[in-house]
């Protein structure tokens, strides 16, 4: 049984938690988020540690004590330090570049694709093949990174040097082989 509810969330200096009833505001030098949580909870705040308490020891409780934790973790991380995930563009042809907030890419269809990115997510090309999504939301985050890599997903059976499509930079593909009985 996983206890990750019971752990204190400590708070940076620079970051203050609002609590009004359900409702929880975290603020720091990199924004501001808000999130209800499950009326079964309670979050107390003191001595700079966030403490999240559940009222009763059944199933449902349990369940959303972890989670809730784990929300209002990222929420903290978020609005001080900011989450980032980079993506890798490879492939013959294949390349980006920034053109003001968007992100162009010549993924190998007939024609660039043109990636705007969501409210309160910022995209920026480091180099001709990567591209870095930061925010504060670690949720719009991870979805603005599945979206660009859901453009064109590696082809595990293609394999000429290296996997071509968009995939995250910490992602390891797997090779797959092609058909066993075709006679080349």
């Amino acid at each position: 049984m996983s206890r990750i509810g019971y752990s204190p969330i400590p708070l940076p200096p620079q970051v203050s938690v609002e609590i009004a009833g359900q409702a929880i505001t975290v603020s720091g030098p990199r924004g501001t988020l808000q999130r209800t949580i499950h009326r079964r909870l309670t979050v107390v705040v003191q001595d700079q540690v966030l403490n999240v308490q559940r009222d009763g020891d059944d199933r449902e409780a349990r369940a959303v004590h972890g989670l809730t934790r784990a929300l209002l973790n990222n929420m903290v991380v978020g609005v001080s330090a900011g989450h980032s995930r980079a993506l890798l563009v490879t492939g013959i042809g294949y390349r980006c570049e920034q053109i003001g907030t968007m992100v162009r890419v010549a993924a190998g269809f007939s024609h660039p694709v043109m990636i705007r990115p969501s409210e309160g997510v910022e995209l920026k090309v480091e180099t001709a093949n990567r591209i870095l999504v930061t925010g504060c939301d670690k949720e719009l985050v991870g979805d603005m990174a599945a979206r660009i890599r859901g453009m064109r997903p590696i082809r595990p059976y293609i394999f000429r040097g290296d996997f071509q499509g968009v995939r995250y930079a910490d992602e390891t593909p797997r090779r797959k082989a092609g058909k066993q009985g075709a006679k080349r």
